[in-house]
């Protein structure tokens, strides 16, 4: 075999090997390039899900259904984001629904006097007047058999106005109505529509005492939640008087 021949034979050769490595080497370049991708893809696909989290957030929800009267209602959940000023405003609701709406004999006066520090003048004289011993359906005459009445608070809630303003709440409330030392308590569900504003402080120490900040409610109406025969007849003074 000839020189020449020897030597095209050698050269063909390497130029093989030397094109399946370029080969091979361009192979892994494409393979790291793709991995790299696939990398990147699921480093971005972690990322929104991280950002998504937020919007995928599992509220529960407590459901209440009342044995007695079948009332369903949502037991509300303090998220920790209340203004001061509405944890105080749903204080003074609490407060003066649980005082006004109640009745006992020992503590009566105090409650009428603490209530009236709560009121607007014009409520005020619808309270004096619905708690006047001529009037057959004052507390003093509804309760002179010596019955007592229990207020329990359930729930506050606060609602807007189509201008914004923030004057109005609903409070849920229990009326646990005892007709004497041995008896047992009935009990009936009531919600009160409030109508409030923050004006300003009295200057009588003794009003001041129950109602520092001027808190002060304009209108009161309060109705059973079931509407029967013995709800009605067991329907509270204060709530007859407001309606």
């Amino acid at each position: 075999m000839a020189a020449s021949t020897i030597q095209g034979y050698y050269d063909e050769a390497e130029s093989w090997d030397a094109d399946r490595t370029a080969q091979l080497r361009r192979s892994a370049r494409t393979a790291w390039w793709a991995a790299g991708a696939g990398w990147l893809c699921a480093l971005a696909s972690v990322v929104a899900v991280l950002l998504l989290i937020p919007l995928k957030e599992v509220v529960p929800y407590l459901v209440r259904v009342d044995g007695s009267t079948g009332i369903v209602d949502v037991v509300p959940v303090f998220a920790g984001h209340a203004t001061r000023e509405e944890a105080v405003t749903r204080y003074f609701l609490t407060h003066y629904v649980s005082v006004c709406e109640r009745f006992n004999f020992s503590t009566a006066e105090s409650d009428y006097e603490e209530c009236g520090a709560f009121h607007s003048a014009q409520r005020n004289q619808a309270w004096y007047a619905l708690w006047m011993s001529s009037n057959a359906n004052s507390p003093l005459n509804l309760h002179k058999d010596g019955s007592t009445v229990r207020v329990q608070v359930t729930s506050v809630s606060f609602f807007s106005r189509a201008s914004g303003l923030t004057d109005l709440a609903q409070v849920r409330y229990l009326k646990a109505l005892r007709q004497g030392a041995g008896a047992e308590e009935s009990f009936t569900h009531w919600v009160a529509t409030i109508q409030y504003v923050y004006g300003e402080a009295a200057k009588e120490p003794r009003t001041r005492r129950w109602n520092p900040l001027g808190f002060k409610i304009i209108d009161f109406r309060s109705e059973p939640e079931i509407l029967s025969e013995q709800t009605a007849a067991k329907e509270s003074p204060s709530s007859r008087e407001a309606r």
